[in-house]
């Protein structure tokens, strides 16, 4: 017997609502899916009272476990007054990604939602947050929300890469349009296709990055053409209007972050693993794109077709 797939909204231990749950429910109304809102906490707090006292601790615990869950139940009553199935959950764990990864395998979720926790410079240097590893582990799509103005994505950008065709997951391009044409089309929103590269590290995985023989020999021009007629066949393959499609010189992170903040865009879609040669695309692009942006992501794994 197969069950329907549903979104996993992955709640803050914080009890405190925010614009992740407006996002969430409306996404579950357009896509008619369920909602399933799951809350990983532990409180060293309450963790290291243990040391002095086991049966304390339980009695803490539990306490705070029922309060939270009768928070989010409390949240949930307006979502089904709007007419969604949603249920909830709070699990008491010490390392929640583990437990996420374990409701992802063992349940049908279509997506993940959680919201974008920004933390200081100092911090990602030391430690990996919970997002990124998300991002890293999970096969199932995530969508981190920073912002959501509203509720429901009204415009949406897909972006591709084909700088390095011999080192991309074969297909993943694809796969990013059309996760991002299914949200268009359920959300009634605009989708608009971008393309960022860096012409300059382009050349110097070819020849050594002498820039002034770059421009000087028409190299340039050569290899802006062969990216542009790649860009344009994608683009008519998936059904992108030409007046939707863009395509942009420059440093990837910085070539989207501007592009969203002028365009106002709700949603990026991208891709979460491109160069092999360069390790996780997540270290690169993509992270340094979570926090340059004021609105929200959804990141599609290549192994999101292969699950």
């Amino acid at each position: 017997m197969t069950h329907p797939q549903r979104l996993l909204l992955v709640a803050s231990p914080l009890m405190r609502r925010t614009s992740v749950y407006d996002r969430a429910a409306a996404l579950a109304k357009a896509k008619g899916m369920a909602l399933h809102i799951a809350a990983f906490d532990y409180l060293e707090g309450l963790a290291t009272a243990g040391l002095v006292n086991e049966q304390a601790l339980a009695v803490m615990r539990e306490g705070y476990v029922q309060q939270h869950r009768d928070w989010l139940e409390s949240q949930a009553v307006s979502m089904r007054r709007n007419g969604l199935t949603v249920t909830t959950e709070v699990v008491w764990v010490q390392h929640p990604l583990d437990e996420i990864l374990v409701h992802l395998r063992e349940q049908p979720f279509a997506m993940l939602i959680k919201e974008f926790e920004h933390e200081p410079w100092w911090m990602r240097a030391m430690f990996t947050s919970l997002d990124i590893q998300l991002l890293r582990e999970a096969r199932t799509p995530v969508h981190l929300v920073r912002k959501a103005s509203q509720a429901l994505p009204r415009k949406i950008l897909a972006a591709v890469d084909l700088s390095r065709p011999e080192d991309q997951v074969e297909g993943l391009n694809d796969l990013i349009i059309g996760e991002a044409l299914k949200l268009a089309l359920q959300c009634n929103a605009q989708i608009d296709l971008l393309f960022a590269y860096d012409l300059g590290a382009m050349y110097q995985d070819l020849e050594g990055g002498d820039h002034a023989f770059l421009f000087e020999s028409g190299l340039a021009r050569t290899l802006h053409q062969a990216q542009s007629e790649a860009f344009q066949t994608l683009a008519e393959r998936n059904g992108i209007a030409i007046e939707h499609r863009h395509m942009r010189v420059g440093d990837p992170a910085k070539v989207l972050a501007l592009f969203m903040e002028n365009n106002d865009i709700d949603v990026l879609v991208m891709g979460s693993y491109h160069h092999h040669g360069i390790g996780w695309f997540i270290g690169s692009t993509a992270e340094r794109v979570l926090y340059r942006l004021n609105s929200s992501v959804l990141v599609i794994s290549p192994e999101h077709s292969r699950g």
